[in-house]
């Protein structure tokens, strides 16, 4: 392995938390099974609200699951596992060897550590003249707007406050990598209002985890434009999300896009612009 796939292959393994084996889950409805704690879940988050205090249960760790990006991690700077990095890291490295020109960007961060990442490979290939953009409210999803966007009926992403980070933590995860400068640019807001004016020229590589058919649809919109041929496209909840994977099969058949859509894993696909 050269020096940058090891320094890259640290990277997701930190990112991940993989290196260490993280052992520990947040407490949700989803991962207990008395119908008693459940109840009593919400009343102990109440008492504990604003004392900086997380509940947590142990766990064992599963690498399995993480590389698959299956789990809900409570300490990684990523939930997408090691299969959607190495991903991210072929889709860079091939626009870089074909000189694909354009921007790198995700759209719906969390942590931050996919873009992170992105930073990453940029840095171990010393490239200097492309930009990692990192979009995102910094306040979770939006409620569904079920009028416009009727395949979002029932969504409760926006209800999920583990899913709200803010701008500040995303920016001190890059500060603790040393991937914090000029060439990570920050989009705070929902993606209708900060994509149509965000001041990006062209873009290499574009991932979308938005959750949402609205979501989806505003990235694809507002960046698929500015993709070069070449680029790839990444979407990280087609195969685990259906309204996400119906926004993708609308934007496609209305552009009459051909390009074949292939499996990252359980989840991810990406496809590659040919025209």
């Amino acid at each position: 392995m050269t020096p940058q796939h090891l320094y890259l292959d640290l990277m997701k393994q930190c990112l991940t938390y993989f290196v260490w084996g993280e052992n520990v889950q947040p407490l949700a409805p989803y991962n207990i099974r008395s119908p008693f704690w459940r109840r009593m879940l919400p009343f102990f988050k109440r008492r504990l609200s604003g004392k900086n205090i997380l509940l947590m249960r142990e766990v064992e760790f599963d690498p399995e699951v993480r590389t698959e990006g299956k789990d809900q991690p409570a300490l990684a700077h990523t939930m997408i596992g090691l299969k959607r990095l190495d991903n991210i890291q072929n889709c860079i490295e091939d626009v870089l060897r074909s000189n694909v020109p354009g921007d790198l960007i995700e759209t719906g961060v969390w942590r931050g550590g996919a873009t992170i990442f992105m930073r990453a490979v940029l840095k171990a290939y010393e490239v200097k003249d492309r930009r990692v953009w990192v979009a995102d409210s910094f306040e979770g999803l939006p409620p569904p707007n079920t009028d416009k966007y009727p395949a979002d009926k029932g969504d409760i992403h926006h209800q999920l406050t583990h899913l709200a980070i803010s701008l500040e933590e995303v920016k001190e995860n890059f500060s603790k990598y040393g991937l914090l400068d000029e060439q990570v640019c920050f989009l705070k807001g929902w993606f209708k209002d900060a994509l149509p004016t965000a001041p990006i020229e062209k873009l290499a590589v574009m991932r979308l985890d938005g959750d949402m058919y609205e979501s989806t649809m505003d990235a694809l919109k507002h960046l698929y434009p500015k993709l070069s041929v070449g680029g790839y496209v990444i979407i990280d909840d087609y195969g685990y999300i259906h309204s996400c994977r119906q926004a993708v099969h609308d934007f496609r058949e209305a552009n009459q896009i051909r390009d074949e859509i292939k499996l990252i894993d359980w989840s991810g696909v990406y496809w590659k612009r040919s025209q």
